[in-house]
Formats: structure tokens, sequence, C-alpha cells
């Protein structure tokens, strides 16, 4: 197989029959040591991470595949430590999408002045261009369309199935006693006809759930959930 992209938390592999190998690694986004499923940068090495993140990356995938939700996800190995996908075009050079639940990470830092730190919000759907450079900039609807990233109406149905998945796994941590705070994202374009659809991973590594008021380390998240 080809090494196609060496990523933060993946490396990429295309196999001959065209589709794509996700290989799962043990490190997690962050800074200065703490985990930070918003950071362009990764923060620690978490022993067990990259297993953690696929089993849990399976369990919610096969469940939205059943859904009829448009995914890249076809398989996992979970004794390789990787996924089989189909091949996605993404939107520009890149782009992340987390849907917020309460005010707290980057958001809270930015919008301080008028929100307080943990206030609940409406599934508020923020996208940002993975550009490192520049610290992953925040875009509007309008300059995606602008730039020619994204059309308006690709924008609505993006917007609209963040907040689909983000209500499902929501629903999911909530059967195990934890509440969804906010979860990153990734679509592309999938099959002939560019169909919208998620990909990457969804995992601890991707979101920020707390249990009893603390916090949940990824690697606790799909023990609580696989258990």
């Amino acid at each position: 197989m080809k090494l196609v992209y060496a990523g933060k938390t993946k490396d990429v592999y295309e196999k001959e029959d065209g589709n794509y190998l996700l290989k799962f690694k043990d490190d997690v986004t962050g800074e200065n040591g703490v985990f930070d499923p918003g950071a362009n940068t990764v923060g620690l090495k978490m022993e067990g991470a990259g297993l953690a993140g696929l089993r849990l990356t399976q369990y919610f995938y096969e469940k939205l595949n059943a859904m009829g939700v448009p995914t890249h996800y076809i398989s996992a190995d979970i004794d390789a430590g990787t996924m089989t996908v189909r091949p996605a075009t993404a939107f520009g050079q890149g782009l992340e999408i987390v849907c917020r639940l309460r005010a707290v990470g980057s958001f809270y830092k930015r919008y301080a002045k008028y929100v307080e730190e943990g206030q609940l919000l409406p599934a508020f759907v923020e996208v940002t261009l993975k550009d490192d450079d520049r610290g992953d900039p925040p875009i509007t609807e309008d300059c995606l369309d602008m730039l020619g990233i994204l059309s308006k109406e690709e924008y609505r149905t993006l917007r609209d199935r963040t907040r689909q998945i983000t209500e499902f796994v929501k629903n999911e941590l909530a059967t195990k006693g934890m509440e969804l705070y906010d979860i990153k994202l990734e679509f592309g374009r999938v099959g002939e006809d560019g169909q919208i659809a998620l990909i990457d991973e969804i995992s601890g590594g991707s979101m920020r759930a707390f249990k009893d008021g603390k916090q949940v380390a990824p690697l606790d998240l799909e023990k609580l959930m696989l258990a």
C-alpha cells in the first residue's frame, strides 16, 4: 500500500482496490500536555488511544450507516488497528466542523464577554479551515461560498448533517450517563455524485464529554461507551 498522508492522529494509505486504509495512532490533540479536541497540534500521546478511538469509531459508524446517514466507512480491523473507507474529496484544502452544545474551550475564550462558561448552546455549528499556519481560522457561510469552497446549499446540508450526527452521539453518550459538550466532525464528497458524507473518526479524541461534573478522558469514554 502507498502512504498518502501522515496525519496527527492517523496515517492514510491507498489500497490497490482504490479504497483507503486509516491507521490509528496513540497521539491526541491538545496543548502543553492537556487534551483538547479542538486543538490543531498533537499535545500528548496516550497509550491505547488509537485502538480505543478505532473501537468507538466503528461503533458509531456502523450505527450511522444503519440509519442511512452518508459516511465513508466500510469496515474496521480492530486487531490491525485500521479502518477501510471509501475515497473522499475534501472541501478546498480541508474543513473542520465543530458542533457546540455548551460554551467551553476556544468558544468560551473568544466570547467570554457574552457567555458564561458551560452555558448551554443551541447546537451551534462552527466551521474552520484546516490551516495550521493560521491557527485554523473560523469561516462563515458567505465566505465559503465566495471562495468557492462550499456553496450555500452544500453548507446547509453540512450544517444539518452535523446537527443530526451530534444529536445521535449526544443521545448515545446519555445512555451511559455522559453529557456531550462539543464534537469535532469532518465531511467530504464521496462517490460519483459527490455526496456530502461524514469522514474521519468519531472517538473520545474528537469530542468533549462530562460525567458527574468531570471531563471524561478519551480512553475512559471508550470504556464507558462499550462496557
